[in-house]
């Protein structure tokens, strides 16, 4: 499924340039599960190896992207209030528990927390519902936003022209593709466990 998903986004990078980057990344900074390592990655070994883009050109489009669907959450959150949100929200994948967690987040790490929440699983495509609700200042926000998306996806550019050298994993070695991914999660578990997992876990 996953090599399926690239395979079609590599083909359509071909038409759909910066501004697929930009929709795709709007998504995953919803509540749909589309991880932007599937989305950066590629992109960038693309560019570095064909020279369609500009590695600046996927990062400003992934960071606009990721603002243009936090900026929804935001006003989503902000607009609708958490009456709607804990009656409707499992039906957009955030239960009360979840909405509850990301409130705790925000209010100990304020608009700080925002720009940590750019970079770290889980709380990422979140963030945005608890600083609605707290009726956040819109810029302070939307600047957090945009910088900590920027530094994400540039880590993620970096992560993209490193596999692309790996000609093993090019080529569809399982062994190798299961070595990247398990020292991917055991950074992003690591920054989870020791950002997100004990704030969120706090006693309620």
């Amino acid at each position: 499924m996953i090599k399926a998903f690239i395979d079609w986004y590599l083909a359509a990078l071909a038409d759909g340039g910066y501004a697929l980057v930009a929709l795709l990344m709007a998504v995953e900074s919803s509540v749909i599960p589309l991880p932007s390592e599937l989305v950066i990655p590629p992109a960038a070994h693309l560019a570095a190896s064909t020279g369609r883009m500009s590695l600046t050109g996927i990062v400003v489009a992934a960071a606009v992207g990721s603002w243009i669907g936090a900026s929804v959450m935001y006003a989503v959150a902000r607009y609708l209030g958490r009456p709607i949100l804990e009656r409707f929200g499992r039906y957009l994948l955030v239960p009360a528990d979840k909405l509850a967690a990301a409130e705790r987040w925000a209010g100990t790490f304020g608009s700080y927390g925002v720009f940590a929440a750019r970079l770290l699983p889980v709380i990422r495509h979140l963030i945005g519902l608890p600083a609605g609700l707290v009726r956040m200042s819109y810029l302070r926000y939307s600047i957090a936003t945009l910088v900590g998306s920027a530094i994400w996806s540039s880590v993620l550019v970096v992560v993209g022209l490193a596999a692309g050298q790996d000609e093993a994993l090019l080529a569809g070695d399982l062994h190798r593709i299961t070595i990247w991914l398990a020292g991917a999660l055991l950074i992003l578990g690591a920054l989870y466990w020791t950002f997100v997992h004990r704030v969120m876990h706090k006693r309620r």
